[in-house]
């Protein structure tokens, strides 16, 4: 009898189509995370689970259900800072994620809010669409020309490095970084070992670390501190990576020139601090928004499923 799974969100068809083939397949059809009955569900009616975020599978949630039917949680996505991975393994479950397929995406929308932000991209565009804008004169809407620029890269994995190599050799920028361990990127990039020191060389300040208690409001009050008051700032990991108040102040006090954001500490709900912010670039979660990505990333969830009941140590053990 094929493993009973469910896949707790709609999917790309060529990843479903797959799945059916190989599981007895439950897709739940909502696209909101799912609630803590649903949570306990999961665990105690079937043999495997694709969550992903907003899903949280915390130590409650395993404690509703101490005697689990499912065997492992086969997320989608790289991040996993929405499971309790301890509390998953304590209960016998194996965690998976879907690493390297995000990569490349999740760097372009990097690109997209350095340029954005930094050219106020989202509010000429506001500006041309409301119908009032004047035409051209030299001192229009004067932004920051990246070309050239500094730019600071907080995490140097994957994503961190794709986006230092986009910089270097797309933009001709100077790329810096802090990691917490010792890094070499190819000669492109250099190590600085204080975050408040790196974020007061650079022009662009750049967020690419996993979420998680190690790095929850790693960029603080005393990191906007730092910035030039021209820089901007962007984030692409995970909303409580930062410190949404500490991020407001900096932006009305004008110790930093802008940001840009694609998570944000409480998803989905959004400050209207920053909503109403001509400052500030939003974006809703665009990582990886792309067909092909999202069907490589599906596809992956059904290789460590498949590799999994099959006996075999799945490609992605978290």
């Amino acid at each position: 009898m094929a493993p009973r799974v469910l896949i707790s969100r709609p999917l790309p068809d060529a990843v479903l189509t797959r799945a059916q083939q190989l599981f007895d397949l439950e897709l739940r059809a909502e696209t909101l995370p799912m609630s803590a009955a649903e949570m306990t569900r999961a665990l105690t009616e079937f043999d495997g689970v694709m969550p992903t975020l907003g899903d949280l599978f915390s130590t409650r949630i395993f404690a509703a259900a101490p005697t689990p039917r499912a065997q492992i949680l086969a997320n989608f996505g790289v991040g996993y800072n929405h499971i309790d991975v301890a509390a998953a393994k304590a209960a016998g479950l194996t965690v998976t994620n879907t690493p390297g397929a995000v990569t490349d995406a999740t760097a372009d929308i990097a690109m997209t809010l350095i340029l954005m932000s930094a050219r106020r991209a989202a509010e000429g565009e506001r500006l041309a669409r409301s119908g009032n804008w004047q035409g051209w004169h030299p001192t229009q809407m004067l932004g920051l020309h990246v070309t050239g620029r500094k730019v600071g890269i907080v995490g140097m994995g994957r994503i961190g490095q794709a986006i230092a190599h986009r910089c270097h050799f797309g933009f001709g920028m100077e790329v810096l970084f802090h990691n917490r361990s010792p890094k070499s990127v190819g000669g492109i990039a250099t190590q600085v070992s204080s975050l408040s020191e790196l974020a007061a060389q650079v022009d662009i300040l750049v967020v690419a670390v996993p979420g998680g208690a190690a790095t929850y409001h790693l960029i603080d009050s005393e990191v906007f501190a730092a910035m030039q008051p021209h820089a901007h700032f962007i984030n692409i990991s995970r909303g409580d990576v930062v410190d949404e108040t500490a991020l407001i102040h900096a932006l009305d006090a004008g110790q930093i020139g802008g940001a840009g954001l694609d998570v944000y500490e409480f998803e989905p709900a959004i400050p209207a601090a920053l909503r109403e912010s001509n400052k500030v670039t939003l974006l809703p979660h665009l990582g990886t928004a792309a067909l092909n990505v999202r069907t490589d990333m599906g596809m992956m969830v059904l290789d460590n499923l498949q590799a999994f009941f099959d006996g075999q140590t799945p490609p992605n053990t978290v």
